[in-house]
Order: C-alpha cells, then sequence, then structure tokens
C-alpha cells in the first residue's frame, strides 16, 4: 500500500477516535430530548444511504447528533458516505457555517459545498435511494433574549455566538438539549421533479433553509424585542396616537397626560415573558403533574406538529379549569414548541400572581372595554404587533371557565381583533388550532359544586391559591388533551370574500362581511374541539348513574349500559378524532371504585352501584362534557319514552324541529339538509344492539318490561334534562301569551320556574340554575322564526309555538309537564309578589 494512502487512513481513523472520544465525554454530560419523540414517524429507512444536513455546524452539534444516530442504529453521520460508486469523506453537511476563531461571521453561500458535490454526482443516476435528513440540535433553547442568569445568558437564541459561547453553552444548558429530526427528503424524487443538477440542488437548499427556520421559530419563538421597546411602539403607532388626541380632547387634558394614561394601560396589558421563569415553572409543573394526576395522554399533535410550520399559530382551547393555562403551555414547551402567549381575565393579576402569570407568557385584558376607546385602541395595537412578529397565541374564546361541562357560547371579541390584525399586517398566515381538554377530576370541584347548585360565582382573589396544598394531596385521575382539525384563516377569508387578499384595509376598516366571517370561525372553532373530544371513564360512569333516578344501578346493568354507551360512541362518532377509552366496563367500575366517585353496596341480590347527592351534582359536569356524542342517540330513545312505536319519516320530521336547538348548545357538526343520513346512521346502531327493532318503515322498542326497554330508557334519561328546560321556556310563552313578556321577563321566568320545579320535585339538574342555556334557548327560537317581536319589544308567537309544546308530549312524562306547567309563573303574578 503506498505511504500517502496508509498515512491518510492513520489521520482518518485516528480522527475518528478523538471524535469517538469527545463524544464519549459530551455524552457524559448531555441530555438531550429527541423530537418526534417516536422516531418511527420519520419513516426513515436505515437500510437506505443517508446524508445529515445540520441546521449550523458546530462540533457539539456533529457530536450529539453522532450519539443519537449510533442509539437507533443508524449510519453515523462522521462516517464516510456510500452510496454505490458515489463516495463521499462523511455524511453530513451543513445550511450554515461560520468562519473565524474569535470573532465568527456567517459564510455567504448559496449552497453548502458538500452536499453540492452529492448531487452532482447522484445527477443522471437510477435510483440511488439517498435519503437527506435535516437535523436541528438546540442546546438550551430560549424564548427571548433578555438578560439573566447564566442559564439564561448562553441559551439559544437568533444571536450570532462565538466558540467561546458556544463552550459556555454546552457547559451550563447541556442537559437541557433538543435535538430535531426532519422528515428524509428522497433525493431520487427531487431529481425526478426537477430538470436537472442546478435546479435539483436550489429546491434542495430551499427546502432545508425553510425547514430549519420554522423548527427554530416553533422551538425558541421569533426574535422578540424587550417589553420596554414594545411599550413604546405601541405608544407611538398611528392608532394610539389617534386614540391619545381624541382623549385628550374629550377629558380636556393635555397630550402627555393622556399619553401617559395609554402607557399605563399598556402597562397593564402588555406580557413580560421571562425564560428564567419557564425554565424554573418546567420543572415545577413536571413535578406537579406527577403528583396530582396518573397521566397526562396528547392525541393527534403529530398531525399538527407536520401541519403548523409557516403558520403563525393561534391556540384556541375549551375552558375547564385553570389548570388549562399551564396545561397547554407545558405540553407545547416539553414538545418543543415555544409557549404562546396567552389571553386572561385582568381578575387573575392579582398581586404576587400577577407578575408571575405576566412572566409566564399571559397578557391580561378587561372584560369589556367598549366605553374605553383608549384602552381598545392600546389593546388592538398590542395584539396587532405581537401578531404581526409571529408570536403565538393562545385565548380561550368561551371568554370563562364551563360551570356545567358544556362549551359556552364564544365571545368574538379576541377573534375580532385578531381577524382584523391580520387583514392589516398579513405577514405569515394565520392557523386556528382547536384544543379538547378533558379531565377526570376538577381542581375547582368543590366551588364547582356550589356553583352548579345556584350559588353565585366568587371572585378570583390571592386565598384560592392556598387551595393548591389540598389540591396536592389528591389524585385527579387522567387528563387528555386532544389536538383537533385546525382552521386555516384564509380559507375562511375566502369564502366570505373571494378578493379579500386585494384590498388594503386600514385602521378603521370594517368590511361588512367581517361579522357574519367571525360568527362563522367561532362555530367552527367550537365544532372542532368537539370533534376532538376523548370519552374516560368518568363520563361513561356520569351517563349512566345519572340516568337512574337514585343515581344507582344494578352491578349488572351498570356494565351492560357502560358497553352500550362505548358501542354507540364508536358506532356514531363523526369524526376520526373521538376516541373512547379503552378500559372494559368492569374495569372502569373499579376505577371509578378507586377514584371515591361511586361506592358499592353489596346486597344478597346482587351488587348495586350508586354515588352520593354532592358527587352527584359533580357528575353532571363530566357527563355534559360529551353530551354532544350522545345527543342524537339519545334524543332518537326519547321518541320511545311515551309510545312503543313510530315511523321514520315523523321521527324525521321531529328531529328536524327540535335539532337547530340542539345544534346551537352543543355545537353539533351537520347542517339541516345533512341531518337524514345521521339520524338514519344513530337509529341504524339503536337497531343493530338490539333496542329498537324494524318493521317496514316502522321503528319499535321491546315491551315495557323488557330490558332493552330499560336500556333505552336510561339512555334517553341523559338528554331528557335538556327537553324538560325546552319545556319550561314553551311553557312559560304559553303561559303568559304572545305580546306579554319582553326577553328579560322571559329569562327571569325561565330561571325561577326551573328552580321551583328542582327544588319541589328533586329533578337535580344543575344546567337548571344556568341562565346562558335558557338565553341560548330563547335566541334560537328568534332565529328559527318560532318568536318575534313587536313594536315595543314584546315576545310575539303563533301557532307553530302551540305545535311545539305538543310534540312536548312524545318526549316528557305526563307527570312532569304537569308539574311544570303547574309551576310556571305568569309575569304579573311575579310582579305583584315582588312588590308584596
Amino acid at each position: 500500500m503506498p505511504m500517502p494512502s496508509r498515512l491518510r487512513r492513520l489521520r482518518v481513523n485516528l480522527y475518528m477516535i478523538w471524535l469517538g472520544l469527545l463524544r464519549w465525554l459530551l455524552h457524559l454530560w448531555i441530555r438531550a430530548k429527541v423530537v418526534p419523540e417516536d422516531l418511527g414517524e420519520l419513516e426513515l429507512d436505515p437500510d437506505r444511504p443517508t446524508f445529515y444536513v445540520l441546521d449550523t455546524y458546530a462540533l457539539t452539534s456533529l457530536l450529539i447528533t453522532e450519539q443519537l444516530c449510533r442509539e437507533q442504529g443508524w449510519h453515523p453521520p462522521a462516517r464516510g458516505f456510500r452510496a454505490d460508486d458515489i463516495h463521499l469523506k462523511r455524511s453530513y453537511g451543513a445550511d450554515r457555517r461560520y468562519r473565524g476563531l474569535f470573532v465568527r461571521s456567517l459564510e455567504r453561500r448559496r449552497h453548502s459545498a458538500i452536499l453540492r458535490e452529492l448531487v452532482g454526482l447522484a445527477d443522471g443516476r437510477d435510483q440511488t435511494g439517498i435519503q437527506i435528513v435535516p437535523v436541528t440540535v438546540l442546546i438550551g433553547r430560549a424564548p427571548d433574549n433578555e438578560a439573566g442568569f447564566f442559564k439564561v445568558l448562553f441559551s439559544e437564541n437568533w444571536d450570532l455566538g462565538g466558540r467561546l459561547r458556544r463552550l459556555f453553552t454546552t457547559l451550563i444548558n447541556g442537559r437541557d438539549t433538543l435535538v430535531q429530526f426532519g422528515q428524509p427528503i428522497d433525493l431520487d424524487r427531487l431529481f425526478a421533479e426537477t430538470g436537472g443538477n442546478s435546479q435539483a440542488l436550489a429546491k434542495l437548499s430551499r427546502i432545508l433553509r425553510v425547514h430549519f427556520k420554522r423548527v427554530r421559530t416553533a422551538a425558541i419563538g421569533p426574535d422578540r424585542s424587550h417589553r420596554r421597546t414594545l411599550v413604546e411602539k405601541v405608544i407611538k403607532s398611528e392608532a394610539v396616537q389617534l386614540a391619545i388626541d381624541a382623549k385628550a380632547r374629550r377629558d380636556g387634558i393635555d397630550h402627555d397626560r393622556a399619553e401617559n394614561i395609554a402607557r399605563g394601560y399598556t402597562r397593564e396589558i402588555a406580557a413580560d415573558y421571562s425564560y428564567t421563569l419557564v425554565r424554573i415553572a418546567d420543572r415545577l409543573l413536571s413535578w406537579f403533574w406527577n403528583r396530582i394526576y396518573r397521566g397526562v395522554e396528547v392525541k393527534h399533535f403529530r398531525s399538527f406538529r407536520e401541519v403548523s410550520p409557516g403558520y403563525e399559530v393561534v391556540y384556541v382551547p375549551c375552558h375547564r379549569s385553570h389548570i388549562d393555562y399551564l396545561l397547554v403551555s407545558y405540553l407545547l414547551y416539553y414538545r418543543g414548541f415555544v409557549p404562546p402567549h396567552i389571553a386572561a381575565g385582568v381578575n387573575l393579576n392579582l398581586p404576587l400572581i400577577g407578575p408571575l402569570l405576566r412572566r409566564g407568557g399571559a397578557f391580561f385584558l378587561r372584560r369589556s372595554f367598549r366605553s374605553q376607546p383608549l384602552y381598545a385602541a392600546v389593546f388592538n395595537q398590542y395584539v396587532s404587533l405581537i401578531l404581526s412578529r409571529g408570536v403565538a397565541l393562545e385565548y380561550f374564546i368561551e371568554g370563562t371557565r364551563s360551570r356545567t361541562g358544556r362549551l359556552l357560547p364564544p365571545r368574538l371579541g379576541m377573534l375580532t381583533i385578531t381577524v382584523r390584525a391580520y387583514l392589516r399586517y398579513r405577514n405569515r398566515p394565520v392557523l386556528f388550532q382547536p384544543v379538547y381538554i378533558g379531565y377526570e377530576r376538577l381542581a375547582e370541584g368543590n366551588s364547582y359544586i356550589s356553583e352548579l347548585s345556584g350559588q353565585q360565582k366568587k371572585p378570583e382573589s390571592l386565598s384560592d391559591f392556598r387551595n393548591v396544598i389540598n389540591i396536592v394531596r389528591k389524585n385527579y385521575g387522567e387528563v387528555t388533551v386532544s389536538f383537533g382539525e385546525p382552521i386555516v384563516l384564509d380559507e375562511v377569508l375566502g369564502e366570505h370574500d373571494p378578493q379579500w387578499d386585494q384590498t388594503n384595509y386600514s385602521l378603521d376598516s370594517k368590511p361588512s362581511w367581517l361579522p357574519s366571517m367571525v360568527d362563522d370561525l367561532a362555530e367552527r372553532i367550537m365544532v372542532n374541539i368537539n370533534r376532538a373530544a376523548h370519552v374516560n371513564p368518568v363520563n361513561l360512569l356520569a351517563i349512566a348513574l345519572l340516568a337512574s333516578r337514585k343515581h344507582a344501578l344494578d352491578e349488572d346493568d351498570l356494565v351492560r349500559m357502560l358497553d352500550l354507551l362505548q358501542a354507540i360512541i364508536k358506532h356514531t362518532a363523526y369524526s376520526d378524532r373521538i376516541s373512547v377509552t379503552e378500559l372494559e366496563s368492569g374495569q372502569i367500575i373499579e376505577y371509578g371504585l378507586e377514584m371515591g366517585l361511586i361506592e358499592r353496596h353489596v346486597h344478597r341480590l346482587g351488587s348495586i352501584i350508586r354515588t352520593d347527592a354532592t358527587t352527584a351534582v359533580l357528575l353532571t359536569y363530566f357527563r355534559n362534557n360529551v353530551s354532544h356524542l350522545m345527543a342524537m342517540t339519545a334524543w332518537i330513545a326519547c321518541c320511545f319514552l311515551n309510545v312503543q312505536r313510530i315511523h321514520r319519516t315523523r321521527l324525521h320530521r321531529l328531529t328536524a324541529t327540535v335539532y337547530p336547538f340542539l345544534r346551537r348548545e352543543l355545537f353539533l357538526p351537520w347542517d339541516p339538509e345533512q341531518l337524514g343520513p345521521v339520524v338514519d346512521r344513530c337509529t341504524d346502531a339503536l337497531i343493530d344492539m338490539g333496542l329498537l327493532r324494524q318493521s317496514g318503515d316502522r321503528l319499535q322498542r321491546g315491551p315495557g318490561g323488557s330490558d332493552e326497554t330499560y336500556y333505552l330508557r336510561l339512555l334517553a334519561n341523559s338528554m331528557v334534562q335538556t327537553f324538560e328546560r325546552y319545556f319550561i321556556t314553551v311553557s312559560v310563552l304559553a303561559k303568559n301569551g304572545s305580546g306579554n313578556l319582553t326577553r328579560q321577563q322571559l329569562e327571569q321566568l325561565c330561571i325561577l320556574s326551573a328552580q321551583r320545579i328542582s327544588l319541589l320535585h328533586e329533578f337535580e339538574a344543575p344546567e337548571f340554575y344556568d341562565r346562558t342555556l335558557f338565553k341560548l334557548f330563547i335566541q334560537s327560537l328568534s332565529e328559527s322564526g318560532i318568536l318575534g317581536r313587536d313594536d315595543q319589544g314584546r315576545l310575539v308567537f303563533d301557532r307553530h309555538l302551540q305545535q311545539f309544546a305538543r310534540d312536548a308530549r312524545l318526549i316528557l312524562d305526563k307527570e312532569v309537564r304537569h308539574a311544570i306547567i303547574q309551576v310556571t309563573p305568569e309575569v304579573l303574578e311575579l310582579e305583584g309578589k315582588a312588590a308584596a
């Protein structure tokens, strides 16, 4: 063998030994989190030639990647590359390289030299099988550039750093390293899609640059200015300056004083993101979740990860608990995404707590600021500014936590602000990401029990946070966070105005189509939250036990009922993102006993499973979480409560009558013209399970004493209180007559009637205390044309309301209808008692 060849091989071997030593030393210190968690998602074939491209070259990045590849059994990047007769001295390149020993500067180049060589050698060959894998290594990722502790100082950001900084970054933050492998790029396919060497190289480089920028932005956030600079940019904006001038003229004060008021508003609103706090919170919350939960399951995150790059993401979760804020941010951070800025009510801006939330990404807003034009201008400009800078947002469009377990009607303020900000700036397309959060026990359970029983909600205070001590002593089961189908804002805008992107919108632009477009967007978000629901064991136990008169069932009946509920949900699920617990019925019962939600009463004739009155009130919350999944089958079961048989045609007619009200309340996805196949599918499911029989066009249940009829009645009872509430409203209208009630009077009479019925007849329906549900139904009656208004604003109706009341005889028991009619008051009677 010639001497130069031996020396070259010796040099290569010594270099590999040196790298191996460094890799071993580094591995002792580095703790890397790999994304995706399941590397099988990459569809990387270890038997094919693999070439890695690093985001930015650094020796530590290469060694970390080398170690991870060896652990996975993949070809190591530092070794030579072989693909047929293509030979390269190494199997990696870098999208960016810096030169200089101490003063580092970015090399100006269009393509990686070794990547150009690889593409050139592979050009013109058939089926090389080469796969190119992008790799991003972030040591001590940081979502801001603020000064602080050493860990913050030497964490990943957008600034240029030298070798010495990289050394300190590795020493100080090495145990908080994130490595993200991208989907492999098939070089053969790239050649097939392009015309040759130069075009393939240009497209490959462009794909890699876009990928690396998106990954870095998602992981450490966009480059953000200091909060003080941001405040001044809000104040100096044209919109806020105009509002300041108007404030000065209106209140007779000078411009400087009005500007100071605006500056105070901005400081009250603005987040003060602190990576120091985020890192501390990460460790505290990891301990906290492990302490109070058996696990946190995340569903459909992979599909979100795939679609989110390139978009400005707005997370829109349902709002069940104060824990929602922490949970979503923690899960995003844990999976390599920067936590979003979260819109929080100013009621949470408490002493000590407010500054902590602000440093965790919260920005605060007042409940209403229609009468405060300067505050509105400041808030709108702040949201517009952070949105234009690529900061992810999160807000709860319900406006407040749901006390009933159902989704609340959306409040459109934040959506409108977001849409108008996007119309004005349009830096990146906006993607709304609905998120369903399902709990098995609520940290606020005790306060919810009192509120579900009719007591007024207490305002938040510092004393509430003392309950954390009690919280950590209990077990709250599992939490499921499910990512729904995302909604691209551009697509919704295009449906309402195909020319929207060809119009320049000013500060005060309010297109005529904007209100209907925001309504449509809000409806889609709520529907997609429901489409991602997960049915946990507590949901199933709540549906089954609350359907019985005394919240107790024979254990064998409960097992059978749980089996039926699981089968119904699986057969009638209207989205592939809807999921059901994998526990079997017996395991669900044991789980409920272990959680302390139910108890087993041993009896000689068979054990009885029951729950106490206090827990039953709370279980209504968990039943309502998934009531939208049971609505159609439970409605069909209701139609057989008082009759044994019914024609399909009549069932379809009755469903068409009641569906608009169910759709509005439960955010069901079908348009009225889509309803027929849905009813048939749900009916067929009940037939398949033996709960109904069919003879021609006629549907029939079993005789009154049969097991099938018993289970059908239990299924119906899961929704019957909703129809009782509807009948209360109709009865109040009928008793007072057309043209005698205002809308406010009707709402008040409905609430009082429902509360009285609950007290006198032990209906025990917490939703009877919820004014929002009555308001929704009254609004639906108006939208469907059943209710109108005369010149004095009083409600008027015709025979259609009477037909609605007659149809109720099919659903509600005679005793129940009589009790409701007897209790409902007339407005004159109510006013007389109030005067007395």
